[in-house]
């Protein structure tokens, strides 16, 4: 039977803009995914419009909406293009090498995960890992992620627990022999302390409140503050001796083990909230994934 215009599909890379900036509510965002500008997303959400004759989105200067064609649209995008998605990754080549994607957190990957994960690629040939680490909780499937760690407080996350962690202050061993004392708490007030900054609401909480806190040391005020946007640069200035950070264990056991960080306070420590390993059920079936989510927890059950 002959197709009538009403039947004819508006091309699929618009179709999956759409979709893309229909998930997120922001065209910005649309563009980074898709590699491309803000404004061009917005023009092919136009031509994308023009096309169907509606308007998909309402749009304000603060806010983006679906409309209702909108949100019936989204509904069907999300369903086929997860369908394909589905079909051309159990068809695709088996010769070629399988990759899988995890997300997880800037902290994480760079103290605990990278050191690590050479040792599975060497054990899984033929399996690559492409890793993103971001501090924005992305959507497994919808964004293609196959796995996550998530950092959350117990019982707030979904899937399975790795590994709970502590705070604990730690700082480079040159610190305690060249600077003033620092044998009790209280001995902070002569030090920098170094802390992750959460000014723009993105990333951890300021990591030295809960501990300060359990020690009964919430009103100290310390010699001088340094501000980091990401754990990991905190943690790279108190190894080059700058000032004092909240160890977060496990992810620096290694560096005291090493002895290249010290705990000043060794039985002072303060629970805070726990690692979880997350899988997206269809990407579970696949062999790559289940040797990937096997040794992420057999690693996270070994000593750091």
């Amino acid at each position: 039977m002959a197709q009538t215009p009403a039947d004819r599909l508006p091309p699929l890379d618009l179709l999956a803009t759409f979709e893309c900036a229909a998930r997120h509510l922001s065209f910005t965002r649309a563009g980074a995914e898709r590699f491309v500008t803000q404004s061009a997303i917005s023009r092919q959400i136009r031509t994308l419009e023009d096309e169907l004759g509606v308007a998909l989105f309402k749009r304000s200067h603060r806010a983006l909406a679906l409309t209702p064609d909108g949100v019936r649209l989204q509904r069907t995008c999300t369903a086929v293009l997860d369908q394909l998605r589905h079909t051309v990754r159990e068809i695709r080549a088996p010769s070629r090498r399988e990759v899988l994607s995890l997300t997880t957190t800037p902290g994480f990957a760079s103290l605990w995960l990278i050191p690590r994960l050479p040792a599975f690629t060497r054990e899984h040939p033929g399996i690559d890992v492409r890793l993103d680490a971001s501090f924005e909780k992305r959507q497994l499937r919808a964004d293609g992620f196959d796995v996550a760690i998530r950092y959350a407080s117990a019982g707030t996350s979904e899937g399975e627990p790795m590994f709970g962690e502590s705070m604990q202050p730690v700082c480079s061993p040159k610190l305690l022999r060249r600077g003033p004392p620092l044998k009790r708490p209280e001995d902070l007030r002569f030090h920098t302390l170094l802390a992750v900054s959460n000014a723009a609401g993105m990333g951890m909480p300021l990591e030295w409140d809960p501990w300060l806190k359990a020690v009964g040391l919430s009103e100290l005020q310390p010699a001088s503050t340094l501000s980091f946007t990401g754990y990991s640069e905190a943690i790279a200035a108190a190894l080059a001796g700058q000032g004092v950070a909240i160890g977060r264990r496990p992810l620096v056991d290694a560096l005291l083990r090493k002895r290249q960080l010290v705990a000043p306070f060794k039985d002072l420590t303060a629970p805070t909230r726990a690692y979880f390993l997350v899988i997206d059920p269809a990407a579970r079936a696949r062999p790559a994934v289940r040797a990937l989510e096997a040794w992420l927890m057999a690693q996270a059950r070994q000593p750091a």
